[in-house]
């Protein structure tokens, strides 16, 4: 489970930029096309969460969906998988948005 590792090193991130500081609430952005998935992330944020600044902070996590960029036909789409397939029915697909995993904001008491 390659969360445990991700959730780790966002915990380590944010301890060692904080130094100290109390965290409240801890908001990830997770991409729909990213691989990570979001449920397994929260599972994992209580494990690696505890003894540092941020535990018993609430976790966020908002998951934007996937784009995409057709080449044959010029559309633009949302994908909600993946496999990146335009409408039209090519596979010459650009993804242009959904793979992103980062912090998008740190509150703290």
């Amino acid at each position: 489970m390659h969360e445990l590792a991700i959730t780790q090193s966002v915990v380590d991130a944010v301890v060692e930029k904080l130094d100290g500081a109390d965290v409240r609430t801890l908001t990830l952005e997770i991409g729909r096309l990213s691989g990570v998935v979001p449920d397994s992330v929260r599972f994992c944020f209580e494990l690696v969460s505890a003894g540092t600044v941020l535990e018993g902070a609430t976790l966020t996590i908002v998951e934007p969906p996937g784009a995409g960029a057709c080449r044959s036909c010029g559309d633009e789409f949302t994908m909600e998988d993946a496999f990146p397939l335009c409408p039209c029915g090519s596979a010459d697909v650009e993804v242009t948005a959904g793979r992103q995993l980062k912090i998008r904001s740190v509150e703290v008491r």
